[in-house]
């Protein structure tokens, strides 16, 4: 009875959100629709993908720190997307994005299985370095091309307010397609992924290939990452704070735990972005707003754990 009433909340939570994100000092119905309606989109796409990775990710790792963010992932894909971006491959930053997210996951993997021997641990460690190199690699690019510095911290900050040519928008909602079928197929590993955490031992005696799943899981999230990198930037926190507020609403039951932390991280981050819109004169990054949230939680849980 409490899930059931949790539900129908939530569900009118959002319909109030969605109701509101429409409507609030929208003007005309082309606004509403060519301006909030690729907004929208875009945010519940970037919360959705975020969040599903960061659940799979502590599941896999079990390591309640690990999303994409604090691996590393979204500054190699937003490497990625600012390079294509400055080099005027504005229709490919996508792509740049994916490889760049590719490349920071195959560099953080060989470094956590160096001497043959895996470690979580070292995982995260590598990722927040490899993250921070990236990070420096950025700094470069923006020195020499000054006159990008603006849609370069849009990349940087996190910003969802894209304008959408009409070749862009066709593209997207391609992606946006191609990316709910991937978290479809995320969501079918989550009976191999909740084996994962009783070790890599008794998962393989169970019959699970764990280093298969984790390249796929691996190789997914870093498309997906790129795809929203390239055209939200970097957004961190989603994907460390809505697992965890998830797995406190279930419980142990983590039969749909991955699809409630997709659909909750759409919900704040459209939540966030509402909030940058409207919590001052002139629109704030939504990275900051999620930063806000995301620091104090993150310090609570390395406090905790």
């Amino acid at each position: 009875m409490n899930k059931k009433i949790l539900a129908l909340v939530s569900l009118l939570l959002f319909g109030l959100l969605v109701y509101f994100y429409f409507s609030f000092r929208v003007d005309s119905r082309f606004i509403a629709l060519q301006v909030r309606l690729p907004r929208f989109l875009l945010a519940f796409l970037t919360g959705l993908v975020l969040a599903g990775i960061g659940h799979s990710y502590q599941i896999m790792l079990n390591n309640p720190l690990a999303e994409p963010y604090i691996l590393g992932i979204s500054s190699g894909a937003a490497f990625g997307s600012i390079l294509a971006s400055v080099l005027g491959f504005f229709l490919f930053m996508p792509l740049f994005g994916f490889a760049g997210a590719l490349f920071t996951m195959v560099l953080v993997w060989k470094l956590a299985h160096w001497g043959g021997i895996f470690s979580k641990t070292r995982l995260l460690l590598s990722g927040i370095i490899i993250g921070l190199f990236f990070s420096a690699l950025i700094s470069l690019v923006m020195y020499l091309n000054q006159d990008d510095i603006s849609s370069i911290m849009n990349v940087l900050m996190g910003n969802l307010g894209h304008i959408f040519s009409n070749l862009e928008w066709q593209i997207f909602i391609v992606i946006l397609v191609v990316s709910i079928l991937l978290m479809a197929y995320l969501f079918s590993l989550s009976r191999q992924l909740n084996i994962l955490v009783t070790g890599d031992l008794v998962a393989t005696s169970l019959g699970v290939d764990v280093k298969k799943v984790r390249k796929r899981i691996f190789v997914i999230s870093s498309l997906l990452t790129g795809f929203t990198v390239a055209y939200a930037g970097i957004i961190g926190f989603v994907g460390l704070v809505v697992p965890h507020l998830v797995r406190l609403l279930l419980g142990g039951n983590k039969t749909y735990s991955m699809p409630i932390s997709a659909l909750g991280g759409a919900f704040l981050l459209i939540l966030c972005d509402f909030i940058a819109m409207h919590i001052a004169v002139i629109e704030i990054p939504v990275g900051t707003i999620t930063a806000f949230i995301g620091c104090p939680f993150f310090i609570l849980i390395m406090l905790k754990k």
